[in-house]
């Protein structure tokens, strides 16, 4: 066992990266007692939405990716957003690292979609950590394992998610398309004379009944 402990003190959005980001803070507790080197970290960051409560609106927000409400009990599973990994400087007992958690706002993310859903609230994130710690030990330096138990839990505010999301696209959003549906849409676009994107996929919609605010 590694004796090392995992808590997540905070989740802030990066205002300045040149891609979307948030950025983890971690507490790491070391109870061996010996001096660490360094820790090469690897973390798997899931998203557990079986532990929130869901409105209306997300209930209908989210029926693409979990079905109708009834069949929650067999579909809301927790499931993997991302992978990262960072190097952890030299510490005795206790330190304090960041981690970058690079995000993306396509829609064909399972992760974009479901936050994309949400209004109010916090989502549920399960940290699970591993990799290599190296410390002193009899021969000049020791290797040990990160054991696979290590994990924290956290409640980002959804309000973190939609700060970066506002930082990065502000009032606007992107799915990527099949070259053929790209190519369809830009000759209607051409034909009817729109002049944009969004009055292009408006008039889509109006013409198929859809009300369009």
């Amino acid at each position: 066992m590694s004796g090392l402990g995992f808590s997540v003190l905070d989740v802030i959005a990066e205002p300045y990266t040149v891609v979307p980001q948030l950025t983890a803070r971690l507490r790491i507790e070391d109870d061996s007692g010996e001096r660490i080197h360094a820790i090469v970290l690897r973390c798997q960051v899931r998203i557990e939405p079986q532990r929130r409560h869901y409105d209306a609106a997300e209930q209908d927000g989210l029926r693409g990716l979990f079905g109708a409400r009834e069949r929650w009990s067999d579909t809301l599973k927790p499931f993997l957003w991302m992978q990262c990994n960072t190097t952890v400087q030299g510490f005795t007992g206790a330190t304090e690292v960041d981690l970058a958690l690079p995000c993306t706002y396509d829609f064909d993310v399972i992760g974009s979609r479901y936050l994309h859903a949400l209004g109010e609230g916090s989502v549920p994130l399960t940290l699970l950590f591993s990799g290599t710690v190296f410390t002193k030990g009899t021969a000049g330096f020791g290797v040990r394992q990160v054991s696979w138990d290590c994990e924290a839990r956290h409640q980002m505010p959804v309000a973190v998610w939609r700060q970066m999301i506002a930082s990065y696209f502000p009032n606007s959003g992107w799915i990527r398309l099949d070259q053929d549906v790209v190519d369809r849409i830009a000759d209607f676009r051409a034909r009817r004379g729109l002049i944009s994107w969004d009055e292009t996929v408006r008039t889509l919609l109006a013409d198929i009944g859809e009300v369009v605010s």
